[in-house]
């Protein structure tokens, strides 16, 4: 997997598109608070015990750099920053019934958002699945050599 650069200086408005979202779906899409951690960590687990570790990390940030998309009082998405490494987003996961209504691309815009606002210029996201995504929601590129990125030293895996 590869790792991806985005220029935080040129990222798309999201404007009242999170607004909208909720008007027309019910679905709410914010900062997590403190006592959410373990709903949060239960529900990146679906995903990988790395991925619920890294959002642990996010949720003992300040302020919490952990974003959640709730639907009737339920987490459907989370997007987290700044857990791997500094300036780094991820991990990221949409329940997979609901992707394609935006939610994904709003929730990657407002964490990117707020690691402009702590003052990056540019930011990492790392070991990217759908490359493609990312490009179209914002801008980002393809960091050349970096397949291998931060996770090849895993506990589980070999080098």
């Amino acid at each position: 997997m590869t790792d991806m650069l985005v220029n935080l200086l040129k990222l798309p408005a999201v404007g009242t598109a999170i607004d909208d979202l909720r008007a027309a779906t019910g679905i709410i899409i914010r900062r997590a608070n403190s006592w959410e951690l373990t709903r949060a960590r239960e529900f990146a687990q679906k995903w990988a015990t790395t991925w619920a570790d890294e959002v642990t990390v996010g949720f003992s940030r300040q302020p919490v750099s952990v974003f959640l998309a709730i639907k009737d009082g339920e987490i459907i998405g989370f997007c987290a920053c700044e857990c791997t490494r500094r300036n780094y987003l991820g991990p990221m996961g949409v329940d997979e019934s609901l992707r394609g209504n935006g939610i994904g691309r709003l929730l990657l815009l407002t964490s990117l958002h707020s690691m402009h606002e702590m003052g990056y210029s540019y930011a990492i996201i790392g070991g990217v699945g759908p490359v493609e995504f990312y490009q179209k929601s914002c801008g980002a590129t393809v960091i050349e050599g970096s397949d291998r990125g931060v996770y090849v030293d895993m506990l589980n895996k070999r080098p």
